[in-house]
């Protein structure tokens, strides 16, 4: 694909495409076209983006009407086109089946449920004319969130950080790339998706645009504890091996410590009469050396898990419908 010149887009504006995707969002999608269509027509006006800026939404697989909505606007509105995949494969897969299937210059990545600002997106355009490829959106403050949700997001991304992963603080997946960000992005082929590791291990320039994150706008959050953590997990095991050191480390510690008990053993059998038949030595040993072992053996079992999903090499998505505009042809 032909990657333009940004300096040559100050006089012709670069085609934009925002990437959304989708699960049961019937509630709030309504109102997400609307401030999209009305936010893209505004940049056209400004001489921000081509005329033939469109926005993409993808379906990962709703119960709901979501996809039927996609397609009814899809025909109303020039700009909308929409993705259905063939089942549910989780947030990360539908992001990437739209950053891989969606045209344009320019790719914004966003939920559908208006949280994140979108009028932000105007200045993450300005700041690519800039000379950046890649720019994140990031939260500056997060008092819409709950202390439960700041204080874990908050504490994941500092420990992430401090196991040697390259993430943005405060960054999700609200972002701008380039087509030529977008092209090396695809040469990346992990199952196991935590775009926001990924992107960072492509280089280009980049920066950061802050804004205040808000209330979502309907429905609720497709985000539970229980994903939030697989998430943490996958972030964590696809791009650090530290928990693998850590364990080896610990290994490696509890030997000295039995070399210890032992010589202690010794010289109390030895050396002393105090040696006290008792069963506290025994089993507080084999309970705490049992546990850590069960430990180690998930940690490396998580790793090892991984390795044969990605030796499958199965597709991370597949795509069963594309609907545009009649006035487009399909590709």
């Amino acid at each position: 694909m032909c990657i333009r010149d940004r300096n040559k887009s100050l006089e012709t504006p670069l085609q934009l495409s925002i990437v959304i995707p989708c699960y049961n969002e019937e509630e709030v999608l309504s109102e997400t076209v609307t401030q999209m269509s009305k936010l893209v027509d505004e940049m056209i006006e400004e001489n921000l983006v081509a005329k033939n800026s469109s926005i993409w939404f993808i379906d990962d697989g709703s119960k709901d009407k979501t996809w039927q909505m996609i397609d009814e606007y899809s025909q109303t509105n020039t700009k909308i086109k929409g993705i259905k995949l063939s089942r549910n494969k989780g947030h990360q897969n539908a992001l990437l089946a739209g950053l891989e299937t969606a045209d344009g210059d320019l790719l914004v990545s966003i939920d559908a449920d208006l949280q994140d600002d979108i009028t932000v997106i105007r200045e993450m355009v300005k700041q690519y004319y800039k000379g950046n490829d890649v720019v994140y959106g990031v939260r500056k403050v997060r008092t819409t969130d709950t202390v439960f949700k700041r204080t874990t997001a908050q504490g994941f991304y500092t420990l992430i950080q401090k196991l040697g992963v390259d993430v943005v603080y405060n960054h999700a997946d609200f972002r701008l790339m380039s087509r030529r960000a977008i092209e090396a992005l695809k040469q990346h082929k992990e199952v196991n998706l935590f775009l926001r590791g990924m992107v960072p291990l492509i280089g280009f320039s980049s920066t950061n645009v802050e804004y205040a994150r808000t209330e979502r706008f309907a429905g609720e959050s497709k985000y539970p504890l229980k994903k939030m953590l697989a998430l943490a997990v996958d972030g964590i095991t696809s791009f650090s091996a530290y928990p693998l050191r850590l364990i080896a480390g610990l290994g490696f510690s509890i030997f000295l410590f039995s070399i210890f008990i032992s010589l202690w053993v010794f010289y109390t059998l030895v050396f002393t009469d105090n040696a006290v038949p008792g069963w506290a030595s025994s089993v507080l040993p084999m309970y705490l050396l049992g546990g850590i072992q069960l430990l180690s053996i998930g940690v490396v079992g998580e790793y090892v898990g991984k390795i044969y999903m990605e030796s499958k090499n199965r597709p991370r998505y597949v795509i069963e419908q594309i609907v545009k505009h009649s006035s487009e042809s399909l590709k």
